[in-house]
């Protein structure tokens, strides 16, 4: 029997903001503060684009650049939002590709709570990951990686 290359995992990751629901909120509601910390970084953008509402989508697809393990190499996000409470959640489904094949597709819910003039933010990752038997652990380092560079955007 052959292995199977399909894996499933379920993950958390929690963050404390000092900024009020309604700061961090529109950090993923607006296109213009949600593409500096969530696209821009050490790769390529070739498209970015965001219809925050239900049923509405984002797309996100960049080029990785010359220095990275696989420069060259072109991941795609693309997401549909499929709850939206303004400052409290949102639900989306996500579908991510590698070089045009489709890799992990999941379910993401975040919430917004306030807490002592502040926001705990509640990301919870349900994901399907085909042939890629470390997705689960990448995703949850990537979600890590820029739930620390929001920080600065609420900041500023």
């Amino acid at each position: 029997m052959p292995e199977p290359n399909v894996n499933h995992s379920t993950f958390v990751v929690e963050r404390t903001y000092p900024q009020s629901p309604a700061r961090v909120f529109a950090s993923f509601a607006e296109a213009g503060r949600k593409r500096r910390w969530y696209a821009e970084g050490d790769h390529e953008i070739q498209e970015y684009d965001l219809d925050f509402r239900v049923g509405g989508g984002e797309r996100f697809r960049y080029r990785f650049k010359a220095g990275h393990p696989v420069a060259g190499s072109e991941i795609d996000n693309e997401s549909t939002y499929q709850d939206i409470v303004p400052e409290q959640r949102i639900v989306l489904t996500q579908k991510m590709s590698l070089n045009g094949i489709p890799v992990s597709v999941a379910v993401i819910t975040l919430e917004f709570l306030s807490a002592d003039g502040g926001t705990d933010l509640v990301l919870t990752n349900q994901g399907t990951y085909v042939g890629w038997p470390d997705g689960a652990k990448m995703v949850e380092m990537g979600w890590n990686s820029l739930l620390d560079r929001l920080r600065g955007e609420v900041a500023a």
